[in-house]
């Protein structure tokens, strides 16, 4: 049989054992977008032992009492003794190669305990990761394999199979081929709020595809079995590469796979005939040969949207207004599909969220694509997956590039540290500030005084000849030479940057190829940004919290330094938050302090944003601006804080709006006394939507352990109580009803109630006031004025000069 070469765009990896050998799989797609099994039967499985600095020139022994640790169903074919890197220095290690991966473990153990023996590593890095780590295969890139046509299998759904007889380079490529893409979601019926996959039928499941096409299979009546095989045979049929869903990681696939063993149906939506969806690292469930993505996972790491649900995350991306798609409260779909006048409804509802499903992934896979492509972790684990975790896998392929040795998890207990510096701002409203940001002030330390868990020095004579810096404060030293493990990591890093960033300056920013690029450098800026917290972050394999203490002793240093050159120039300053300084703008003078800054401390620094106005109160990290084009940032107010209901942030936004557009708080007051009204009459009239009031709290432990009944507790034991699973980390949405009693025994599950039940002067005087006197109290309003009418005639620049 002929071998050839072909490139392939890789999409995952797995492994299988056939007979007693793994074999290697690698999913992918050709050039001519054929879909292709890569298989691999060459690869082993390894680890090392560390051997103990004592033993040199005995290695032999050890080595000799590894073989004879041996054991016939996966026997150890290899030991191997060789030099390695551990932490920067020279480390003497014993490559143990074995047959089965689920086999290292065992082996693990035994090694461990030998005399010799110092430590084992790298025994806990997945197989299949293993292999793309070893050969420098990356997910969502192009490589060229050399292979042997193997024909087709009926095992696998795909074109073609070939055997791998030698991986080859990966190619400068970027744009990724055409893939399928489906977008599904279900909707379940639930009578009894929180539905049982033992009891409650799969009534609808949609799809939409990248083809344009949005399919709905529907249950008969009660019986979902026709829904759910309708499903199964249009993935088959469609055969997407990228498989998404909003929190299907934690509802959709866990219900169906649920629902379908209680069915007696497979669940068999792979490219691997008879494997069914499976619950895989980091919490995701992966679907042979396919991506299954869940982008409720980017969500998580969208600090501006507070509540995450799949409209909320639509409207915020610009994908589908609220206003605009169909809505049913989720505890009434039940309700709408037994109704046959109603159903039409349920199903509108229905399309919408897949429809904002898939929108949302046109957003976001490619950011997910691109770090998947950098960090080599799939694209269906890498936003399953913590920044931290991201980071490492991204550490441990340089390690392996570097020579260096991977180090151990180890459990830790948190360990505090001083944090950046936040200066008191100067109260008050002023106009024309510049916001000005350090580039990547802490990637940028870490290069400059060589940072990092194998070039921190204990001992100052191990200093030598080329020195240490030594950090400000703490007084940690680090060697100035040779270049360490972190150090290197980030300027490969930047340095990608920097050349994306040229790249892009010849390209029309309409172009795929700009698109590609910018989602890729903005990759690259996450993982470079990350690499400061993930040492002090203790579930780190290269932890190192004196570092983690040392980079923000430099950037408290940093801060200061650059407040005095400003300062030295004539400018005011106003605030400074981490990595930030808020100046008076005069654009001269800041031109000369970014000169200054780069000249004089080695740091670039620039204008991040102009404010026309800002108003800062005398607290850290809270103020409120009004940029140039016309919108409004607040920051630390009640607005952008979870706890507090829709209407309270609403107005304080509003008024925070006018009070910095028009300048007079006194229109501000106005404003809040006749929202106030049309308020009231919404609610006694019925019509006020209750998703206003609603307040969120997540709940952190188990409800028997609360020792106080708060409002969210009462409220969860209530959802109970009306036949719902409530579980420690559920975000429970209650409102406070009329009554007598303590606030918290009259909190009930907003599902429970109508919006004429709510108690209204209990959010005025609990929740909208307070909210919106945190911005106007500082101008002389008193809680008196916004409740009756008054006079508030002084406009803002007269609180300004107080």
């Amino acid at each position: 049989m002929g071998r050839e070469r072909i490139a392939i765009y890789v999409l995952d990896a797995s492994y299988e054992v056939h007979g007693n050998e793994p074999v290697v799989l690698i999913w992918g797609i050709t050039e001519d977008g054929r879909r292709v099994l890569l298989r691999d039967k060459r690869f082993r499985p390894y680890f090392y032992a560390l051997l103990d600095p004592s033993i040199h020139g005995k290695e032999d022994a050890v080595l000799s009492s590894i073989k004879q640790l041996t054991r016939p169903r996966s026997p150890i074919t290899s030991v191997e003794l060789l030099e390695k890197r551990f932490f920067g220095k020279p480390a003497r290690v014993a490559k143990i190669v074995t047959v089965l991966p689920e086999s290292v473990r065992e082996y693990r153990e035994l090694v461990k305990k030998l005399p010799g023996v110092k430590d084992v590593l790298e025994a806990d890095i997945r197989f299949a990761m293993r292999y793309l780590i070893d050969n420098a295969v990356y997910p969502c890139s192009w490589h060229v394999f050399e292979v042997e046509d193997a024909g087709t299998s009926p095992m696998y759904v795909v074109d073609r199979i070939y055997d791998i007889v030698s991986v080859g380079e990966r190619l400068d490529r970027v744009t990724p081929p055409d893939m399928r893409v489906m977008a599904f979601d279900i909707e379940v019926y639930n009578p009894r709020g929180a539905p049982k996959a033992s009891r409650d039928p799969v009534i609808i499941v949609a799809v939409r595809t990248s083809d344009g096409r949005i399919e709905q299979f529907l249950a008969e009546g009660r019986d979902d079995r026709p829904a759910i095989r309708r499903f199964v045979e249009f993935v088959q049929s469609f055969d997407p590469d990228v498989i998404v869903g909003y929190n299907s990681n934690s509802f959709d696939w866990p219900y169906l796979l649920e629902r379908c063993r209680y069915l007696g149906i497979r669940l068999e939506v792979g490219r691997r005939r008879g494997a069914e969806p499976r619950q895989s690292v980091y919490g995701h469930i992966s679907v042979p040969g396919r991506l299954n993505v869940d982008l409720y996972d980017f969500a998580e790491e969208m600090p501006e949207v507070k509540v995450k649900s799949l409209d909320e995350v639509a409207e915020f991306l610009g994908v589908m207004k609220k206003s605009e798609r169909t809505n049913i409260p989720w505890y009434e779909i039940y309700r709408y599909w037994d109704d046959e006048k109603l159903r039409p409804k349920l199903l509108a509802y229905s399309r919408d969220d897949v429809e904002a499903t898939y929108r949302i992934a046109e957003k976001l896979l490619p950011f997910g694509i691109q770090l998947s492509a950098i960090t080599g972790v799939p694209l269906d684990q890498v936003m399953a997956a913590s920044v931290g975790f991201r980071l490492e896998w991204y550490l441990i392929r340089a390690a392996f590039s570097y020579n260096e040795l991977v180090p151990n998890r180890v459990e830790r207990p948190y360990e505090p540290y001083r944090g950046a510096i936040v200066l008191e701002p100067k109260k008050g409203v002023h106009e024309n500030v510049a916001v000005l940001d350090f580039s990547a002030m802490y990637p940028s330390i870490m290069m400059k005084y060589n940072i990092g868990p194998d070039t921190i020095v204990r001992d100052p004579s191990e200093c030598g000849e080329a020195g240490c810096y030594q950090a400000p404060e703490v007084g940690y030293l680090f060697r100035k030479e040779p270049p360490g493990f972190f150090k290197k990591v980030l300027e490969t890093l930047v340095s990608a940057r920097k050349r994306i960033k040229e790249q892009m300056k010849g390209l029309d920013p309409r172009s795929p190829e700009y698109r590609v690029l910018d989602e890729r450098q903005k990759a690259l800026k996450v993982l470079a940004n990350a690499a400061y917290g993930y040492m002090g972050w203790t579930g780190a394999r290269w932890y190192c919290r004196e570092c983690a203490e040392a980079v923000t002793a430099w950037g408290r240093e940093t801060i200061r330094r650059a407040i005095e050159l400003a300062r030295s120039l004539g400018l005011t300053v106003i605030y400074g938050d981490t990595d930030s300084l808020f100046v008076k703008y005069d654009p001269e003078k800041v031109r000369k302090f970014i000169e200054l800054v780069e000249k004089e401390l080695g740091l670039e620094i620039k204008i991040d944003k102009v404010y026309k106005r800002v108003f800062f109160t005398e607290a850290k990290k809270r103020y409120v601006g009004l940029t140039e084009s016309g919108y409004i940032d607040v920051v630390g107010f009640e607005a952008v804080r979870g706890d507090w209901a829709e209407i309270a942030k609403e107005m304080q936004e509003k008024v925070a709006e006018i009070v910095l557009k028009t300048m007079d708080p006194k229109k501000a007051v106005e404003f809040v006394r006749k929202e106030l009204q049309r308020i009231r009459e919404e609610v006694e009239k019925g019509t006020a939507p209750i998703e206003k009031f609603v307040i969120w709290k997540t709940l952190s432990k188990p409800l028997k352990d609360y020792e106080v009944e708060a409002p969210h507790v009462v409220a969860a034991k209530y959802l109970m109580k009306m036949g719902y699973q409530v579980e420690v980390g559920d975000k429970i949405g209650y409102v406070i009803v009329k009554g007598s009693g303590k606030v918290s025994e009259r909190a009930r599950p907003y599902i429970a109630v109508s919006v004429k039940d709510i108690d209204l002067d209990y959010y005025i005087d609990h929740q909208i006031v307070p909210a919106v006197l945190r911005i106007l109290e500082y101008f002389g309003i008193t809680e008196k004025q916004i409740k009756t009418v008054g006079k508030a005639r002084r406009t803002l620049f007269d609180y300004g000069k107080k």
